[in-house]
């Protein structure tokens, strides 16, 4: 079946690069690589966009609107970053410029904070594509991923957010520290939620309570799904813990791959939180819609 895309929208990350061929606002083809931003040399983005997309592309020119790491300094060509309170779409795009005269490739700015210093790439788009489908919306988006975001919007701008390391936290905890010898596969709701009790009341107690968990092994046996569970739920509540002064009240939109949202929605629901549960992968391609239309 051939595919000719009016327009291309890509996530390119560090890790992974996720194109769309979209006509007439959907969907009609898509396409992944692992050819992330950490694995190429600026003279090499072209080629690797290329080598996915070219059978959808026309005779003509198609515009190809990119969010991610591309835009990051190591990456293709630099978006530099724009300071909020801001919309979550900014205004003005960054062309690369292409040898091949087919491409007309567009990038989208990621957002900073000087005070506290915070950076996002990718997230900013995500939220533009949630605040395209709710007009006037207020309150708090989280954004659960290696990074954590939670940004607070209001009148349509990103006024402030915050990031948490709580996914690459356990990522480490699980796969390089003593932890690794406790854990495993599987899952206990119960020692989830009594984690997440323990450093949402004590946040303070994190670093003891880690340790626990291989004292709990050692000592008592303690399952490998119940240690995961519980490690699980001791690094969300720190987390939640912190983030409370922004979730706290707040109308809350998580946007994120389903099980990993879900966790967080369920943690905050447990806390009286009004919340609605929105994908990533939907919202990814709403924020460059609105992106693409901006270029003229």
């Amino acid at each position: 079946m051939s595919v000719q895309a009016e327009w291309i929208a890509v996530d390119w990350g560090t890790s992974r690069l996720r194109a769309w061929a979209m006509a007439d606002g959907a969907v009609i083809a898509q396409a992944h690589s692992d050819q992330g931003m950490c694995c190429l040399q600026p003279d090499a983005f072209e080629g690797a966009l290329l080598a996915l997309i070219e059978g959808w592309l026309t005779g003509g020119t198609t515009d190809v609107v990119a969010c991610g790491m591309v835009g990051a300094r190591q990456g293709w060509m630099e978006a530099p970053y724009v300071a909020a309170p801001c919309p979550a779409l900014p205004e003005q795009l960054v062309q690369v410029p292409c040898k091949d005269v087919r491409l007309r490739v567009f990038l989208v700015p990621g957002l900073k904070q000087v005070q506290p210093a915070d950076v996002m790439r990718g997230e900013e788009t995500q939220m533009a594509g949630f605040l395209s489908q709710n007009k006037s919306w207020d309150g708090v988006i989280c954004l659960p991923g290696t990074h954590t975001k939670w940004a607070h919007v209001s009148a349509d701008e990103v006024v402030s957010f915050r990031s948490f390391m709580t996914g690459e936290m356990f990522k480490l905890l699980t796969q390089q520290s003593v932890l690794r010898h406790s854990v495993g596969a599987g899952w206990n709701a119960e020692a989830f939620q009594a984690g997440l009790d323990m450093t949402l009341s004590r946040p303070e107690s994190l670093a003891s309570e880690l340790f626990s968990i291989r004292a709990g092994d050692l000592l008592l046996g303690t399952s490998p799904d119940v240690a995961t569970a519980r490690l699980s739920g001791l690094l969300l509540g720190a987390e939640l813990a912190a983030s409370r002064p922004y979730w706290l009240g707040q109308q809350i939109a998580v946007i994120g791959e389903s099980s990993l949202a879900g966790v967080y929605a369920e943690a905050l629901k447990t806390q009286g939180a009004w919340v609605e549960v929105v994908d990533a992968d939907a919202m990814t391609r709403a924020g460059l819609q609105a992106a693409r239309a901006q270029v003229s």
